[in-house]
């Protein structure tokens, strides 16, 4: 009942049946309330996003694998303290972490959302030493700004490490078993037609290898789902299936042997990525045979006397095994045959298993003609299957070399290296990109992600990278272009479209943000950027109050997305609500420390609060973060010359011109300060040059009349005012226009 109850809850859960899912494992749980069924009730809430339902289950368990299910719920319930606890017990502070490279980034995460940034980094390196392949370690590194070069990280050291995985530990491949402690452990597979395709009948096989390392990852695998809440694809329980077993000329393994009872837990996945059993929770049993070897060498002789070695070699070719390795595969026939087999098999009762006090009692209650018949009509299956197949396949594999097993299926190690080679190599060129992108070093991130082949430059992710790449260097026409593209790519996705909505939020495109707002809610009601782009959509509108409640359903969604919090502070900004502006940018920076915009959004406050030591200190700090923003280096040069450090805040504006010439701001800020300063020729020659730049941006002309004025050429300032009210600048910049055309001729002395 305990094997049938399992094998069904984990049906449910590789179908997303989640709710059947946790009504089974519920009863599996009250008949047999053993922790590692607890486990699995545990990982099917988590996978229905109760995360709470989850934390009660596993709260007080000890187990590696139960301790790292309760880290998972309480970081989703935000309870990071009880989540930090979990993964390292106070009164164990050496003790190994849960799940080897998931363990060591979770734990990552919970450091970096509690402020320590160097844990953090440190947890990350080690997921990424674990398992090279681990991405999201790498792009948190990058997040934090602490990530190597990508040509380190994805180097040689990193294919050494995955080779090692793959030839030494077995752990590529899904249909292996590791056997370590003593313990042998039997899999098999699932002869049913309704739940395997026929390629998956086709590769069904058994396999058993002796004395192989532990898990290198660290790893307790058990039904546990890793934490991005994906379905789950790990079977608790193996039934070995009496045919696979029987069809091997070999003696099959035992059940179990000398097993503890929380013992490594394997997870086995077949060539198209679909779960398969597994054998969770070991039990301790005497040696038993499925059928004693007299009966065994009679079966294997009537089934293979008339096929001889060349039968066997390609049995073996079709299965795909390695017939040097310790594995021995039976090929099936397909569907038909697996219709076949099903109901000859329901017809009669193979054998019953039952658990009892930790132990199976396997009890054979099969007449020998029965089984004989049944052997004899699979017999005629496998004969009208193989009789097609060419063992060609286990030839070019014999001449490559050894063979590894990779995903079900056995290539040779050469290959398995050129591939690695070929999958670090693509991480190489995407790590180097998003680390330059991080850096604010986007000229260059570009070049690289030009450098991509254009199957993957073609991407919802890479052209999104491509569209931010464009939205700091300010060229908002090119990254438009770019994340329509990844919208026509992938409409699904809603990677970097916050982002986009702020460009045609800068762009004035009403029109194209209240459409992009609206199909995104339509595609994802529940995703932070879907409202991120309708407050933007109203924010364009002046429609500041709405904008405000919107960003804050944004960040009711997902606390931990740190532009939602700056959104909302800018929205506080417009409102002139300094005090809860600030409250929001100091979010946004719990969150992700080199947020620059948070910091740009704080320095703008005790800007216009005239704080000026304050200002200074923010937009010094966001210029450390993005020293090549143009932005940035204005406002901090305009906040040097409200201390009047009038001559460092003139450098940084050149810096800032040389940075990004079409940008206008910078020029438009050292025309002013020069004026300030009485030279007024200089800053007469940066506005002539500005106007090429932004020829219908009324504050130029009006700084230029206000310059006039200062020389007394009232005709001239008279003109340019005139120029400056033409081109309908605001409301708040007309009146100042006004004003100064009224005292036009009043000495600058007397106006002050």
């Amino acid at each position: 009942m305990e094997a049938i109850l399992t094998d069904c809850v984990q049906n449910s859960l590789r179908h997303f049946m989640f709710k059947n899912a946790i009504f089974l494992c519920e009863r599996l749980c009250a008949e047999f309330p053993s922790e590692v069924n607890l486990q699995l009730l545990a990982a099917s809430y988590l996978q229905n996003n109760q995360a709470y339902s989850a934390y009660h289950i596993l709260k007080g368990m000890q187990t590696s694998q139960s301790r790292y299910l309760f880290a998972m719920s309480c970081f989703q319930m935000d309870l990071l303290n009880e989540a930090e606890t979990a993964l390292c017990p106070s009164n164990e502070p050496g003790g190994e972490i849960p799940n080897g490279a998931a363990g060591h980034y979770l734990l990552g995460l919970i450091y970096r959302y509690t402020d320590r940034k160097r844990s953090a980094i440190h947890h990350f390196r080690l997921a990424l030493s674990i398992d090279p392949l681990l991405w999201s370690a790498y792009e948190e590194l990058c997040t934090l700004g602490a990530a190597e070069e990508a040509t380190v990280v994805f180097g040689e050291a990193a294919a050494l490490c995955i080779e090692k995985q793959y030839f030494y530990h077995g752990l590529a491949s899904p249909n292996l078993h590791v056997a370590s402690d003593g313990c042998n452990l039997v899999s098999s597979q699932n002869f049913s037609s309704e739940d395997v395709s026929p390629r998956q009948l086709k590769n069904t096989q058994v396999n058993s290898l002796r004395d192989i390392p532990s898990n290198h990852h660290g790893a307790a695998i058990s039904a546990s789902q890793p934490h991005n809440g994906g379905p789950s694809n790990i079977s608790l329980y193996s039934t070995p299936s009496p045919v696979a077993s029987q069809l091997s000329g070999v003696v099959p393994p035992p059940l179990c042997r000398n097993a503890q009872p929380n013992g490594s837990n394997l997870n086995t996945v077949n060539a198209d990525g679909s779960p398969k059993s597994v054998v969770n929770s070991l039990v301790q049993a005497p040696r038993r045979k499925f059928v004693d070897e007299g009966k065994l060498r009679k079966i294997s002789g009537r089934l293979f006397s008339d096929s001889g070695s060349r039968r066997s070699t390609r049995l073996a070719g079709d299965a795909g095994v390695n017939i040097n390795a310790n594995t021995t595969g039976v090929a099936g026939n397909g569907t038909n045959s697996s219709k076949y087999l099903g109901a000859k098999l329901s017809s009669v009762a193979l054998r019953t298993v039952t658990v009892r006090n930790s132990q199976y009692w396997v009890n054979e209650n099969i007449e020998e003609g029965i089984r004989a018949e049944i052997f004899d009509d699979i017999r005629a299956n496998l004969a009208s299957t193989n009789s097609s197949s060419s063992p060609g396949d286990v030839r070019s594999l014999e001449q490559d070399g050894p063979t590894v097993p990779v995903g079900g299926v056995v290539i040779s190690r050469s290959k398995v290296s050129s591939a690695v080679s070929e999958v670090l190599g693509l991480l190489k060129t995407l790590g180097e990109g998003y680390r330059l992108s991080c850096l604010y070093r986007c000229q260059d991130a570009l070049n690289t992600f030009l450098t991509l082949p254009l199957r993957h430059y073609n991407t919802s992710w890479v052209l999104s990278q491509v569209g931010k790449a464009h939205f700091e260097l300010i060229d908002y026409l090119e990254a438009d272009r770019v994340f329509s593209l990844s919208l026509r790519v992938s409409p699904y996705s809603l990677e970097g479209m916050d982002i986009y909505s702020t460009v045609l939020y800068h762009l004035k495109e009403d029109m194209k943000l209240s459409y992009l707002a609206r199909e995104l809610i339509s595609t994802d009601r529940l995703a932070p950027q879907s409202w991120c782009a309708m407050g933007n959509c109203y924010s364009l509108q002046k429609d500041h109050e709405t904008a405000l409640k919107i960003f804050q359903r944004s960040v009711q969604l997902n606390t931990r997305f740190a532009y939602a919090h700056t959104l909302c502070g800018h929205e506080y900004v417009a409102l002139e609500d300094f005090e809860n502006g600030i409250k929001s940018y100091q979010d946004a920076l719990q969150i992700d420390s080199r947020h620059y915009n948070a910091w740009y959004g704080l320095g703008m406050i005790f800007l216009r609060q005239e704080k000026f030591e304050f200002s200074e200190h923010h937009f010094r700090t966001a210029f450390h973060i993005n020293p090549r923003s143009s932005v940035i280096m204005s406002y901090l040069g305009t906040a040097l010359h409200a201390l009047k450090r009038s001559e460092d805040a003139i450098k940084i504006m050149d810096c800032a011109i040389f940075s990004d010439r079409k940008n206008p701001l910078p020029m438009y800020q050292k025309a002013n300060i020069l004026m300030s300063l009485e030279k007024f020729d200089e800053a007469l020659e940066v506005l002539q040059e500005l106007k090429e730049y932004a020829p219908r941006e009324s504050s130029v002309y009006a700084l230029m009349g206000k310059i006039y004025k200062r020389q007394n050429m009232h005709e001239k300032a008279m003109l340019h005012f005139g120029i400056a009210l033409d081109l309908k600048p605001s409301a708040t910049d007309v009146a100042t226009i006004k004003a100064a055309i009224e005292k036009l001729h009043v000495p600058d002395k007397l106006e002050d």
